[in-house]
């Protein structure tokens, strides 16, 4: 059975995620900060017959990094690395003039570094997969200039670009940076608290993710909902 690694995956996308790749034979390894959560989540996606393997724990973390990786090789390799978990910078957000410093080094950490050092951790198993793929969660914030979204974005724009050097550097694997669009998340929550504008639920993007798997088009930035019609 393929092997994913899927970061956040507690909630939000990442679950949504972890229960679509459940219900199609994939094995997982799931990290999340919450432990109570997590293990919510890695219940609900074995119920589907598949081997899970829930480590809680801070993506900043190498040693951490490293585990997930471990926990994926011992459930056979790793085929599929998603790079979701992500931070704001502040919450709610705010202008760059009251952005702190100390939050917007968070937000790299996170959205950046992290990614960068689990793919690191993972190439080896990636490179020896039939089908090796890496998907940073991106955003729109990563293309174009939101008000209050300056560190969020920044972050995300750095992602997508370390996403297509390493697409480059490594053709045998495919590399997406994706963006899902609007979402009715917790994270959309925290970051404007008083937009109550309906969204969709995470639930209803994942198959735009499922579509570049199963079509496996050339390296590069997607937008998960422009993917939809062709997904169903």
């Amino acid at each position: 059975m393929p092997v994913a690694i899927i970061t956040g995956a507690s909630k939000g996308l990442g679950r949504a995620l972890a229960e679509a790749l459940a219900g199609r034979g994939w094995d997982l390894v799931l990290d999340a900060r919450g432990a109570e959560a997590l293990a919510d989540t890695a219940g609900a996606v074995s119920a589907h017959g598949t081997r899970v393997s829930a480590l809680p724990g801070d993506v900043t973390d190498a040693a951490h990094r490293a585990a997930l990786v471990s926990a994926a090789w011992r459930l056979g390799g790793v085929d599929l690395l998603v790079h979701n978990a992500s931070a704001l910078g502040a919450e709610p957000l705010v202008r760059l003039e009251e952005l702190p410093l100390e939050g917007l080094r968070r937000a790299m950490e996170v959205n950046l570094v992290a990614g960068l050092g689990l793919v690191q951790e993972a190439l080896p198993l990636l490179r020896a997969s039939r089908a090796g793929t890496v998907v940073a969660v991106s955003s729109d914030a990563a293309a174009e200039a939101y008000e209050t979204w300056g560190g969020y974005g920044a972050s995300k724009a750095a992602l997508d670009h370390l996403a297509s050097v390493l697409a480059v550097e490594e053709p045998g694997l495919r590399v997406w940076a994706v963006d899902p669009g609007d979402m009715a998340t917790d994270l959309y929550a925290a970051a404007v608290p008083d937009d109550r504008e309906p969204r969709p639920e995470p639930a209803a993007v994942v198959p735009g993710f499922l579509r570049l798997l199963d079509e496996r088009p050339v390296s590069g930035r997607y937008g998960a909902p422009a993917l939809l019609d062709g997904a169903r």
